[in-house]
């Protein structure tokens, strides 16, 4: 009889340490998936939010170069001021995915954005007055924050 009870409280013992261990095993695929996921979509939102910046960008110096030519500017500002609400809906997408240093990136890339546009819809800007507007040093703040976000390497060896 003892030795019943001993062979039935190691069957005991042995099945919830399989179901102790599978579990476990479980619940860190799950966190695995999960977290490959939310990369996934953090890469996705932060392409869009970087490409429409350069779509604003591209599109306020078409501006720019038509006024400088003489020719008229209103479809480069219409493409603008489109790109401006698709980078609006973009960015709180990306706040919510993004870490605190990507996202106050993002913040800056909004403040110099926001000064180009500025610029661009005076009717009086050229291109002399939109290239000095530093957005591509806040994009490219941005590009290190959101590869650190997503814990991709810069490429340059550390010692």
């Amino acid at each position: 009889m003892a030795t019943q009870i001993l062979t039935l409280i190691g069957v005991l013992i042995g099945a919830l340490t399989s179901y102790l261990v599978t579990a476990a095993a479980e619940r860190a695929k799950f966190r695995r998936e999960m977290t490959t996921r939310w990369d996934e979509r953090k890469l996705d939102t932060y392409i869009a939010y970087v490409t429409c910046i350069k779509e604003i960008q591209r599109t306020a110096m078409d501006a720019g170069r038509a006024r400088d030519q003489g020719l008229n500017d209103s479809e480069a500002l219409q493409a603008m001021e489109a790109g401006e609400t698709r980078r609006s809906i973009l960015f709180e997408t990306f706040v919510l995915l993004s870490n605190e240093k990507a996202a106050t990136a993002a913040h800056a890339v909004n403040q110099r954005t926001w000064e180009l546009l500025r610029a661009a819809r005076e009717p009086a800007s050229g291109i002399a007055e939109l290239r000095p507007i530093p957005l591509v040093e806040a994009l490219n703040v941005l590009h290190e924050a959101a590869r650190s976000d997503l814990m991709i390497s810069s490429g340059v060896p550390t010692r």
